[in-house]
């Protein structure tokens, strides 16, 4: 943004919010450190401190809980709901009250992200929101805790005159991209995205300065394994040579997988419930959510802290006893390990993959969690899937691989500050590389996990200003919308949908194509469907290809649009158009159809209605 003083970046976790910033040069001066913002935030009723995070969960309290003006702010007294510190920990024992993991939600494509569903399954005398607007609350928090912090400089540094760079996960497909620019929209902030994987290797550029040219080398494939509260991400960097400089291209992302510390939080409870039944006692489904917060409490200690061998729990009673009947269990450090590396990281050779289930006829509404909790199968699919659409790099030239070969890992994520998971991934992924004669990978250190993918955002604003070296990506898959073929109808056989392409991999930002070839039929004034594909792995796809049977070849439908576009005194009718596709400059998709006479045109974004243009 011109005229900006800051560059900010925002990393909007699933569990976690972090924000970090850099002070624009002006006149001889040089780029400000990267510093981490420190959020005001309420800890408990009637007190605010400043925290290194903004825990990504939002209370809405009952209407005589809290004494007036407990949830106060600086900037607003009368709150209604409370974002943060208390807002965890409080609503981990009143669950019902508390929206949690809304970065999933946002994600969600079985549900409306715009209707008020959240908290999930909550009494009808609690407050909705949709994970749009939860997603904007927290933003709004970031927001005006800046603007408070920042008064006295002046109009020009406000927050929403700052240039802002706001991380989503790699596998975020464009609907997901397009729902979080618009929650930041809804608080009045324009932001370019960026893959949250990257932000974690240009934080770990940003470390090493010159030096990181001297931990790796042309034909190094990187990979980035980002584990954190709700999602795992994979990402590879090549590392190249561009007129004898070394150069890095994101060349690989893995599949959006909803599977992260939220899930050992679960697994962990449930192993807590299962003892609890053996010795007599048992909890109810509200209780368990109770367990499931304090698991993850006491997993974050037990994971810090080396020597301590178990972490007591208390689970609130229910009805009038609630404080005489309080449960008192512990997590043992022992079940803790047991249950994450064996269940979450176990040993397995690269050929095992997570296995599709039979999915069962009726099921209940919620997130769609990956089924298969060993994140070392999905790895190996990930690194087993890229094997022929990366077969040009130099990495891959040796002979009978059958899956890519990194040969540097960065971790990233919460869930990697327990060393004993690091290794235990490492362990794995060398025991395949032995397998197939290649050498141990090399382990790039970063030094705040937590934090690494704000301080990455923020460098990457310096990255956009020609200082620094850039990690070319472009479009994190294939993307395609589907075409209905013309065909005579055909007694019990429906009508073929081909998949075709209208923005490859690696289509860079700023950028527009036009589909070439015939025109194409589109339907105005009436209610029609569009049909959104995508793939991770389709690399030779070019702009205008069409895939037929393509539910058979690594392509996936992302989303279905319901819409009626506007076009007078043409409705019911089949205008002749173009199709021409454009990947904004903050890293969304837009389709645009233009009539053959470019009189008029119509815009489809994956997350709104058609709009005429």
């Amino acid at each position: 943004m011109e005229n900006s003083k800051y560059i900010i970046g925002i990393d909007l976790g699933t569990t976690n919010c972090a924000v970090a910033y850099m002070k624009l040069p002006g006149g001889d001066e040089e780029y400000g450190d990267n510093v981490l913002f420190e959020i005001p935030q309420v800890v408990q009723p009637g007190t605010l401190e400043l925290r290194a995070v903004l825990p990504s969960f939002l209370y809405i309290p009952g209407e005589v809980e809290l004494p007036a003006g407990s949830l106060a702010l600086p900037w607003e007294k009368d709150m209604d709901y409370s974002v943060g510190e208390f807002a965890r920990n409080h609503g981990g024992k009143i669950p019902q009250r508390m929206i949690s993991s809304v970065k999933s939600w946002l994600c969600n494509p079985d549900i409306d992200r715009h209707a008020k569903v959240l908290p999930w399954k909550s009494p009808d005398d609690v407050k909705k929101y949709s994970p749009v607007e939860a997603s904007t609350m927290y933003l709004k928090h970031i927001k005006d805790s800046w603007n408070k912090e920042f008064a006295s400089e002046g109009e020009d540094s406000t927050f929403e005159k700052q240039e802002i760079l706001l991380t989503v996960p790699a596998s975020f497909d464009p609907v997901a991209r397009d729902l979080t620019v618009e929650a930041a929209k809804g608080t009045g902030l324009n932001v370019t995205l960026l893959e949250e994987p990257q932000a974690a290797f240009y934080s770990w550029l940003s470390e090493m300065g010159d030096d990181w040219r001297e931990q790796v080398e042309v034909g190094d494939l990187i990979l980035v394994c980002d584990i954190g509260g709700g999602t795992t991400d994979f990402s590879l960097i090549a590392v190249g040579e561009t007129e004898g400089e070394l150069s890095l291209e994101r060349i690989a992302v893995g599949d959006h997988i909803l599977l992260g510390g939220d899930n050992m939080d679960l697994a962990l409870a449930a192993s807590v419930r299962e003892n609890l039944k053996k010795e007599g006692t048992g909890i109810d489904s509200w209780q368990f959510q109770v367990l499931s917060h304090e698991c993850r409490a006491a997993k974050e200690k037990l994971l810090q802290k080396e020597k301590m061998e178990s972490c007591p729990i208390i689970i609130p009673g229910r009805g009038s006893k609630l404080i005489g009947g309080s449960i008192k269990t512990e997590l043992k450090r022992s079940d803790l390990e047991k249950i994450l590396l064996e269940g979450f990281f176990p040993l397995i050779s690269p050929s095992e993959h997570p296995k599709s289930k039979t999915a069962i006829g009726l099921r209940e509404m919620g997130l769609p969690y990956a089924q298969e909790p060993a994140i070392t199968k999905h790895l190996a699919k990930f690194l087993s899937a890229h094997v022929k659409s990366l077969k040009d790099y130099p990495a891959l030239k040796k002979e009978k691989q059958t899956f890519v070969h990194p040969t540097a890992v960065l971790f990233n994520g919460g869930v990697f500050n327990s060393e004993i998971l690091q290794q235990r991934l490492l362990a794995c992924i060398n025991s395949w590389l032995e397998g197939e004669g290649s050498s141990p990978v090399k382990q790039l250190q970063s030094t705040d996990l937590d934090l690494a993918v704000a301080f990455g955002a923020s460098y990457y604003g310096m990255v956009r200003k020609g200082d620094g070296i850039r990690i070319r990506g472009g479009t994190a898959g294939t993307y395609y919308i589907g075409l209905q073929s013309s065909m005579p109808a055909i007694p019990g056989l429906p009508v073929p949908i081909k998949a075709l392409c209208v923005a490859p991999c690696g289509m860079e930002e700023g950028t527009s194509l036009d589909v070439p070839g015939q025109d194409f039929g589109l339907a105005v004034g009436e209610n029609v469907e569009f049909r959104f594909l995508a793939s991770s792995v389709r690399k030779e796809d070019i702009i205008g290809d069409m895939v037929e049977d393509w539910e058979d070849k690594d392509i996936q439908e992302v989303s279905n649009i319901n819409v009626e576009l506007e076009g007078e005194g043409k409705e019911g009718k089949l205008i002749p158009v173009k199709l021409q596709s454009h990947v904004t400059e903050v890293g969304t998709l837009e389709l645009w159809f233009v009539e053959r006479d470019g009189k008029e045109s119509w815009k489809l974004e994956f997350d709104v209605r058609g709009e005429k243009e």
